[in-house]
C-alpha cells in the first residue's frame, strides 16, 4: 500500500513511520526540509521510503505530493509554535491538505486529534475539531482517532509529569489537578493508527482511543511517583490563576511558555473517551497508565528513547531557513576556535557525541545551569530538555538548548546550533580530522545588543570552552 505520511518527524509520526515500514508499506514522508530528516534509522528498509518537501502553509510546495497515494496520514500540529495564532494556520494547513489529497487517488486520510466532550472546549480543543471539519472531503473518507494525554518515552505528557514529579518532594499546584484525564499508552496508539488503515468500518467515522483508567491529574502525578518509589505531597489551592498556573508549569518543567498556556487552558476541562468497541474489533489489549509508565521506562532504561516531542520544531526555525547553515557563516562573525591533540580518536567522538543531558557539558557544568536558569527566566527553552539518547545523534534532535544541524560519526563532526534566547545567532562544532579535535564556536550578533553580549561572555569562553576540549580529549 502506497501511503502519505506527514508529521513523519514528530514524535508520533517517527514511530508510525517505523511500524508502516515493518508492514511492508511504501511511505511518501512529507517533511518541510529534506535536511530534517534522517534515515539511518531506516537503512533496512530505504527501498520502502519517498521523501518530498511540503508546507502545508503554502500551497505552491504541495504539487510535489504523488497522485497514486492510497492512504494519508494528517498528523500535523501547530499548539507548540508560540508564533500568531495556532488555530487559523492549523486550518490553513488543514484546507489546503484536503484540497491537495482531493487531487490524488486517495481512498482514506486518518487523523489523530483530541478527545472533544464538552460544549466547552480550550482553544486547542477547538482548533482540533476545526481542523477536523476542515478534513472532510467527498472525494475521500475521514477517519479520526481522538486520543487524551499520550504516555511514553519522550511524549510531552510523561516528560512534563517527569520533570514534576521527580524535582518536587512538596507540590503547591492549581485547582486543575482535579481534572479528570483518561491517558493512553503511546504504543496502544500506534496501534489503533495501524489497525484503522484500510478498514472500510472505520471510513467517515470518529473513535474516542484511550486506556483503561480515568484519573485525575494529581492522582497520574502520585501514581508516577509511587512507580519510581518517591513519596510526594500535594496541596491544591483555589487562588493560582491561569496565568499563574501557566508561569508555575514553564518554570518547573521544561515546557515553553506558549505551550505551558495552551496546556494549563486544556487541563481545565475534562478529557474522557465515549465508551466504543473498536479495540475488540482491532484486536488491541489496552494498558493501565501504570502499564504506560513501565514500558516508557523500559525504553528510557534500553537507552531506546525513538522519539521526543522537544525535537518539534517552531515556525519560526523553518521561517529563519537554518539548515542553509551546515556550513558555519564566515562573515560578520565573531570566532572561538581551539584545537587539541587527541591520542584515541573514538573515545574522543564517543564524548563528542555524548555530549549535553545527564552527562553535562564536561566543565564547569554549574556555569551551563546558570545560563539555562537565565535562558528560561527570559522566556528560552533552558537546558531541561536533555537529549532522547545518551550517546546517538542525528540531525533535527534537540541537545539541552542546542539544536543539531548535521551528526555524522564516519565523517567525526557535529554541528550545533543555539535555541537559547540570543542578540543573534550562535553555532557550536566539533570535528576530529588526522588526530586533532578541532572546536569551533561562532556567534553572529544582532546589532550592539549582540555584540555587547559576545564581549560580556568572552572572559567565561576561555576557561569554559578550554576545560570542555581537554575533558573531551581525554586529558
Amino acid at each position: 500500500m502506497k501511503i502519505f505520511l506527514t508529521g513523519v518527524t514528530g514524535y508520533i509520526g517517527k514511530r508510525l513511520l517505523i511500524q508502516l515500514l515493518e508492514e511492508g508499506h511504501h511511505v511518501v514522508c512529507s517533511v518541510r526540509d529534506k535536511n530534517r530528516f534522517s534515515t539511518k534509522l531506516f537503512k533496512n528498509n530505504i527501498s520502502q521510503i519517498e521523501v518530498v518537501e511540503n508546507d502545508f502553509l503554502d500551497e505552491n510546495s504541495l504539487e510535489s505530493i504523488p497522485k497514486d497515494i492510497e492512504n494519508a496520514y494528517y498528523l500535523i500540529h501547530s499548539m507548540s509554535s508560540g508564533d500568531g495564532d495556532f488555530s487559523e494556520k492549523e486550518k490553513t494547513s488543514a484546507l489546503n491538505f484536503r484540497n491537495a489529497l482531493e487531487k490524488t487517488q486517495v481512498k482514506q486520510v486518518i487523523f489523530l486529534t483530541g478527545i472533544i466532550n464538552e460544549d466547552k472546549l480550550s482553544k486547542h480543543l477547538e482548533s482540533r475539531k476545526q481542523v477536523e471539519e476542515a478534513l472532510k472531503s467527498s472525494k475521500y473518507n475521514l477517519t479520526c482517532l481522538r486520543a487524551g494525554i499520550i504516555v511514553g518515552s519522550g511524549s510531552a505528557s510523561f516528560e512534563i509529569i517527569r520533570d514534576i514529579v521527580e524535582k518536587l518532594p512538596v507540590m503547591i499546584t492549581p485547582k486543575w489537578l482535579n481534572t479528570r484525564c483518561q491517558p493512553i499508552a503511546i504504543r496502544n496508539v500506534i496501534q489503533y493508527l495501524v489497525g484503522v488503515l484500510g478498514k472500510d468500518f472505520t471510513y467517515n467515522e470518529n473513535y474516542d482511543i484511550a486506556g483503561t483508567d480515568i484519573l485525575t491529574y494529581k492522582e497520574m502525578l502520585l501514581q508516577y511517583g509511587e512507580i519510581r518509589g518517591l513519596k510526594r505531597h500535594i496541596f491544591i489551592v483555589p487562588v493560582m490563576t491561569p496565568k499563574l498556573s501557566s508561569y508555575w508549569l514553564y518554570f518547573v518543567t521544561s515546557t515553553s511558555f506558549f505551550l505551558a498556556q495552551n496546556l494549563v487552558d486544556s487541563m481545565k476541562i475534562d478529557v474522557v473517551a465515549k465508551p466504543n468497541n473498536l479495540a475488540e474489533k482491532l484486536n488491541i489489549k489496552l494498558f493501565s497508565y501504570r502499564e504506560a509508565i513501565q514500558l516508557a521506562f523500559d525504553k528510557i532504561k534500553q537507552n531506546d528513547v525513538l522519539s521526543s516531542w522537544y525535537d518539534s520544531f517552531t515556525n519560526q526555525f523553518h521561517t529563519r531557513k537554518v539548515w542553509q547553515y551546515l556550513e558555519v557563516p564566515e562573515e560578520g562573525c565573531f570566532k572561538d576556535k581551539r584545537e587539541i591533540l587527541v591520542e584515541n580518536e573514538e573515545e574522543t567522538l564517543n564524548r563528542v557525541f555524548s555530549i549535553g543531558g545527564k552527562t553535562g557539558w564536561y566543565y564547569a557544568d554549574f556555569l551551563w545551569q546558570i545560563r539555562g536558569f537565565l535562558d528560561k527566566l527570559f522566556g528560552g527553552v533552558g537546558l531541561r530538555r536533555g537529549r532522547k539518547n545518551m550517546s546517538t545523534l542525528e540531525a533535527g534532535d534537540s541537545v539541552d538548548f542546542w539544536r543539531v544541524l548535521y551528526a555524522d560519526r564516519d565523517k567525526k563532526r557535529l554541528l550545533l546550533f543555539a535555541e537559547m534566547k540570543l542578540p543573534g545567532e550562535a553555532w557550536l562544532e566539533f570535528k576530529i580530522k588526522d588526530g586533532v579535535l578541532y572546536q569551533n564556536a561562532t556567534f553572529r550578533p544582532l546589532g550592539i545588543s549582540g555584540r555587547l553580549y559576545w564581549y560580556s561572555v568572552l572572559p567565561f569562553h576561555g576557561a569554559i570552552f578550554n576545560g570542555m576540549l581537554k575533558k573531551l580529549a581525554g586529558k
